[in-house]
């Protein structure tokens, strides 16, 4: 893992009813690593709104493959960065997963909301953490109050699959209606992994 200067290569996944707006801490994001010389997929997930599992699964597959360091050496880590839903595309996703340097996950929702959900209930059915091998390092951020994981994503996730976790008190889903379009530690993350990700006020 390298904290160096190198140009990265990010890939960003957006979740449920997500059409990437401008206010998201995601369109943020990506606009940031990319002033700062950085390669950056941010792709529109097919059918955001009545997403299919089969369909997000080759979509990650076709998005995840990794720079071509023999054309271009001085690119550094490939980092994927998952929001809600797409948390639970990347669990689900084994040995399609992309080969990532490191993996955030961020504000996954719970198994029980999920399956509640009938547009996205299959990313919850039959999903067993005790299959899921995460090869990269991979942190783990939530907030508190997130309706759509009450419980807590370290009591579901985080704790199941011995993660390094963040906390965000008062963050909940971490999405612009809880205050979260710029979020200044995520960015420092992003080129530093040693970061802890905090609150944006």
């Amino acid at each position: 893992m390298t904290t160096s200067g190198a140009p990265k290569t990010f890939l960003i996944l957006h979740g449920f009813q997500n059409h990437r707006p401008e206010g998201h801490w995601q369109h943020w994001l990506a606009g940031e690593l990319r002033a700062r010389g950085h390669e950056v997929r941010y792709p529109q997930l097919p059918e955001p709104d009545a997403p299919v599992l089969g369909d997000w699964l080759t979509a990650l597959e076709e998005l995840g493959r990794r720079p071509d360091h023999a054309a271009r050496p001085e690119r550094g880590e490939f980092v994927v960065l998952a929001h809600s839903l797409s948390v639970l595309l990347w669990l689900r996703a084994g040995e399609r997963r992309p080969n990532a340097d490191r993996v955030l996950l961020v504000a996954p929702p719970s198994p029980p909301v999920t399956a509640g959900i009938p547009e996205i209930a299959a990313f919850a059915a039959g999903l067993d953490l005790g299959d899921v091998r995460l090869k990269a390092p991979t942190r783990l951020v939530y907030g508190d109050g997130d309706p759509y994981c009450p419980e807590g994503a370290d009591v579901h996730y985080g704790t199941p699959l011995g993660m390094d976790v963040d906390r965000v008190p008062g963050g909940g889903h971490l999405t612009p209606d809880s205050g979260y379009g710029p979020w200044p530690s995520l960015l420092s993350w992003c080129e530093n992994p040693l970061t802890r990700l905090t609150g944006n006020r």
